[in-house]
């Protein structure tokens, strides 16, 4: 954000009418107090933190006051001859961007602070071009910023493909060549400051594939020739410890990294394609804020019923869905609610994904005969009164967990199933008694994560009642009105042109019962147990 004092730009958003003068004397105060607890102190920062102005007004009166041009970089396309004279890491430092060389020969750089004659006197110096500074928001620079980084700091460029020779391949020299180095390096920080969740590396006929989910769907970033697919799978197996002279069976392994000041933790899962090894990288931040149980959104009813239930001192509670939707989030925030001096807290996970004060966190380690089911026996003679189970993966895991209910604990976990109701099934598919699964569980609570509008550019418009009954033949609708404003996705670079930007949890709980105990104990199909649930008020996410 812009950092830039109150007569430069202050004054200057005062005048256009965008801000009050009483709003910046606020903004100014608070400015005062982040650099007396050395917080970040920019002046734009607090601006558009308050809601008093957007990154897209900040620009208008910078280009306004400093009389150079402002641009969108919505529709930028990269010169990259253009983009190799500043190297990303000189790019990022200063806070620009390369754009064209014009027809006067200038360079054209976009830049945050156009007023930072030190970036470019140093820019010029670096380029041996005179720079023509252009104004952009600052959420366009960041969004761009990873685009030029990955197309600018590309290590195979270097490579004469002519010389790569297809050949069988040695471990020992695959590790240490320098460009896979470098390219198993870009591919990770780029995945990091894209957000993404997963990587996935992929040898196809002829080329090898890169791919990064963020925000649960998954986006090409990137091809290679597929001679450089083996020593990158080498060099990335070499920092999760697998062994990189099997490549016959699948594996696991597991790295830490760090990047701008936020430590994520790799897990690596290999998997012999019929073109070489497929990679999966999955990318855990260990620095992101947990969320609070009021962070969840979840409706008043959810709500209420949830928190008594965590609250309880004894009995099971499930959380269900699809990898990825964020069960494990879920079960800390819960955790974190009932985190008390005098309770002893255990955790059984594989792997540790956050680190919580005040909770016993256990790695699971199957290698050495570590396993949910052996660690859970082990547990109950620590004297627990909360345990939380990474995940119920069999029979054994899942009966040992109902006993520990029933003998007065409090026990989390997470299971697989579509809906809160098919977990109650699911647990008697295991072997679970159903008669111990209605004595122990107490509630169930299922989501996913579905995708936000990008609030920079989602798109207003009317849609008739009528056709909107169409679509949606259960949505909430006013009889008094005949039409309904909503919002579709439209693209724009803050979101990639995809639309959506973020996540956001949709949930339904179910208490269980003295009806749905009965139930249980009768063998009650999912639907029964999910219709006297919603019988008794329960919301589904359909």
């Amino acid at each position: 954000m812009l950092s830039i004092n109150r007569g430069f730009i202050g004054d200057q958003l005062v005048n256009m009418g965008i801000i009050t003068s009483e709003q910046l004397s606020k903004a100014l105060e608070l400015q005062q107090k982040y650099r007396h607890e050395k917080k970040d102190a920019k002046l734009g920062t607090i601006l558009t933190e308050l809601g008093y102005c957007t990154d897209e007004d900040i620009a208008a009166a910078l280009s306004k006051k400093s009389g150079y041009e402002r641009v969108s970089l919505n529709n930028s396309q990269f010169d990259a001859s253009v983009a190799k004279l500043i190297p990303p890491q000189v790019a990022r430092k200063y806070n620009v961007l390369p754009l064209k060389i014009d027809a006067d020969g200038l360079l054209e750089v976009a830049m945050l602070n156009p007023n930072d004659f030190i970036a470019i006197d140093d820019i010029q110096l670096l380029t041996g071009y005179k720079i023509k500074p252009k104004i952009v928001p600052d959420y366009e620079f960041k969004a761009v910023m990873q685009q030029y980084s990955s197309l600018n700091n590309m290590p195979v460029e270097i490579i004469d493909e002519d010389e790569m020779q297809e050949q069988p391949t040695d471990a020992d020299s695959e590790i240490n060549e320098k460009p896979a180095v470098q390219l198993a390096n870009q591919i990770i920080n780029n995945a990091i400051r894209s957000g993404a969740s997963d990587i996935h590396i992929e040898p196809q006929e002829k080329t090898m594939r890169v791919r990064y989910r963020i925000d649960g769907v998954l986006h090409e970033v990137m091809t290679q020739p597929l001679k450089m697919c083996a020593p990158l799978v080498s060099r990335i197996k070499i920092m999760g410890g697998m062994d990189i002279a099997e490549r016959r069976i699948p594996q696991d392994g597991r790295a830490t990294t760090r990047l701008d000041d936020k430590i994520v933790d790799l897990r690596i899962a290999s998997l012999p394609s019929a073109y070489g090894e497929k990679l999966t990288l999955r990318l855990i931040n260990r620095n992101s804020r947990l969320i609070t149980l009021k962070d969840m959104n979840l409706r008043p009813f959810h709500f209420e019923r949830f928190y008594k239930t965590i609250h309880k001192p004894y009995g099971f509670i499930l959380v269900t869905g699809p990898t990825g939707s964020g069960k494990s989030t879920t079960l800390y925030a819960a955790l974190g609610e009932i985190n008390k001096v005098d309770k002893n807290i255990i955790t059984l996970e594989d792997p540790v994904e956050r680190r919580i004060d005040g909770l016993n966190q256990i790695q699971m380690n199957t290698k050495a005969g570590m396993t949910f089911a052996s660690s859970l026996r082990s547990v109950l003679r620590s004297d627990p009164d909360i345990i939380m189970v990474g995940e119920i993966r069999d029979a054994e895991t899942a009966k040992i967990a109902v006993e520990a209910a029933l003998t007065g604990h409090l026990v989390l976990s997470t299971l697989h199933t579509n809906d809160a109701a098919g977990a109650v099934t699911r647990l008697e598919e295991m072997g679970v008694e159903t008669y111990l699964t209605a004595s122990s569980l107490i509630g169930v609570i299922a989501q996913r994560l579905a995708r936000v509008l990008c609030p920079r550019c989602k798109e207003k418009y009317t849609i008739s009642a009528d056709e909107l009954i169409k679509v949606l033949p259960g949505f909430p609708n006013d009889e008094n009105k005949s039409e309904l404003e909503l919002y579709r996705a439209k693209g724009c670079v803050a979101c990639n042109h995809t639309g959506y930007k973020g996540r956001m949890g949709i949930y339904e709980f179910l208490p269980v019962s003295p009806a749905i105990q009965k139930l249980i104990v009768n063998h009650g199909s999912t639907r029964d147990i999910q219709e006297q649930a919603i019988a008794e008020g329960m919301n589904t996410m359909a």
